[in-house]
């Protein structure tokens, strides 16, 4: 995944890179808040690992305007020394999704990061179809039907059409559909996610004469949109 950090003291923000990228994660460190949002306006990421003590506005400051700015969506880890109840409660009712309290231990903060990133990446599994309009998903059966007939689709455009379907509205970047549908070690060229998305849109009749558009977002990833609602970024 690409994950932000917003951390100002160096020794703890090293440690939790290093930490991230000997998972197999792209980290990108800041140190103070401003740099932190002009990175996300112009990039996107899967997760944010926020500090709440910072040098100039609060880290709850920050998620603020995270929350208001960029897509509500992205998973958000505090990750912080204060420990009360009060301030744990506050965190999580101003829309983080998990807090850990500092110092953490790498096996405990990986297995966090890991579980938020479950929510965004795990298709939903149900016995009962899923229905976007005309489309219907059968996760069990790992089929789709659009208009009522069965679309024949490869494994992993299947996967990468549950993973669109189950965030339509959001920004996915390219980073995450490469480590999630083609496995985070996978070598390949972002040409073949794009070739993936092209022949989705064609199959699933992913155009706006149906109500749908795929968009290729410049530089960050890909956002399936329902036309009859705007979109979450």
């Amino acid at each position: 995944m690409r994950i932000a950090i917003l951390e100002d003291n160096q020794d703890q923000r090293r440690l939790i890179q290093l930490w991230l990228e000997e998972a197999g994660h792209h980290c990108h460190p800041h140190a103070d808040a401003a740099a932190f949002q002009r990175s996300l306006k112009r990039s996107s990421f899967d997760l944010l690992v926020i500090d709440w003590e910072l040098p100039v506005s609060s880290g709850i400051e920050v998620l603020a305007w995270v929350r208001g700015h960029i897509d509500w969506h992205i998973p958000v880890l505090f990750m912080t020394a204060r420990d009360s109840e009060a301030d744990i409660v506050h965190a999580l009712e101003q829309g983080a999704d998990d807090y850990i309290i500092k110092p953490a231990s790498q096996a405990v903060t990986l297995a966090r990061i890991n579980a938020l990133a479950r929510r965004l990446g795990s298709p939903q599994r149900s016995h009962e179809p899923l229905a976007f309009g005309d489309i219907s998903i059968d996760v069990e059966k790992g089929e789709i039907q659009v208009g009522g007939c069965r679309c024949e689709l490869t494994e992993r455009e299947f996967q990468l059409a549950v993973m669109l379907f189950n965030n339509v509205g959001r920004l996915i970047s390219r980073d995450h559909l490469l480590e999630n549908i083609w496995g985070i070690t996978a070598n390949i060229a972002t040409r073949t996610v794009d070739t993936h998305v092209s022949r989705l849109r064609q199959k699933l009749q992913l155009t706006p004469e149906h109500g749908w558009q795929l968009k290729a977002i410049y530089q960050h990833g890909y956002r399936l949109e329902h036309l009859n609602e705007p979109p979450i970024a």
